[in-house]
């Protein structure tokens, strides 16, 4: 078990939020990086050699908007154009750009998992067809590729109907250049970044020796311009209860409704 734990958080994960809770993200802040950068790029890099069908997945349908994300990242984050060959990581780290896998390149240059929705002509929802996800909060990839969003939240308590409607109006309605924001907060026993799981196995979360850790992901809804996909960022903060505690006070420990 690799430990890579973070000391802050930019904000109050204990504080209870009815679904979906989402609120406006100004862009400069989309792609946030913090003092956890260096240690959870290894352990990606570690994953995407070791373990990549597990962490790794696209629809040949997707590389366009694998391709304009990519490029979005680049010139947000490194201020890249479409040409670079490779960008220097701020841990100092040459990465090359693969242009032919753009969803592993993104694996290797951004702190946050990427998972691009798109929603076909003929569909009621947006599908999940591309994804870069290292560190999985008790979901398996593989289990959710090509779905739609709702059958992607089956097994999510409270996320009937009713919060399905107005998640996808949500996707519909986001704009360029003014994404949304959520965050989820989630006790956990161990502070392992990748704890895929799957749906008939859920996660234990009612003895005090599941909640030594707080895993709290700020997830972003992003408009692509050009193909109008739309990005769904997980960036992950895990912090030790005490952490978490001393910076936020024991003001709310109810778990997130949102996994």
């Amino acid at each position: 078990m690799t430990e890579i734990l973070q000391t802050s958080i930019p904000y109050n994960p204990l504080a209870p939020r009815p679904l979906p809770g989402i609120q406006p993200l100004k862009p400069e802040d989309w792609l946030r990086f913090d003092a956890g950068f260096a240690a959870q790029l290894a352990e990606r890099e570690r994953l995407l050699c070791d373990h990549p069908d597990a962490v790794l997945a696209m629809d040949a349908g997707a590389a366009p908007a694998a391709q304009e994300l990519l490029d979005h990242v680049l010139a947000v984050r490194y201020g890249a154009g479409s040409d670079a060959d490779h960008v220097i990581r701020p841990d100092g780290v040459k990465v090359a750009i693969n242009r032919a896998q753009p969803m592993e390149t993104l694996g290797r240059i951004a702190q946050q998992d990427f998972c691009i929705l798109e929603r076909p002509e003929d569909g009621a929802e947006h599908l999940l067809t591309a994804a870069v996800l290292c560190f999985p909060a008790s979901w398996t990839l593989a289990e959710k590729f090509m779905k739609p969003l709702l059958a992607i939240h089956e097994p999510v308590k409270d996320y009937d109907a009713g919060i399905a409607r107005r998640v996808q109006r949500l996707f519909d309605g986001v704009q360029v250049g003014r994404p949304l924001w959520r965050f989820n907060a989630l006790w956990y026993a161990d502070p392992s970044l990748h704890q895929p799981r799957l749906e008939r196995d859920p996660r234990p979360t009612s003895t005090p020796e599941t909640q030594n850790y707080m895993r709290s992901e700020l997830q972003a809804i992003y408009r692509l311009p050009e193909t109008r996909a739309v990005v769904f960022s997980i960036h992950t903060t895990v912090m030790s209860r005490a952490e978490v505690l001393a910076q936020w006070g024991a003001r709310s420990e109810v778990e997130s409704k949102h996994p």
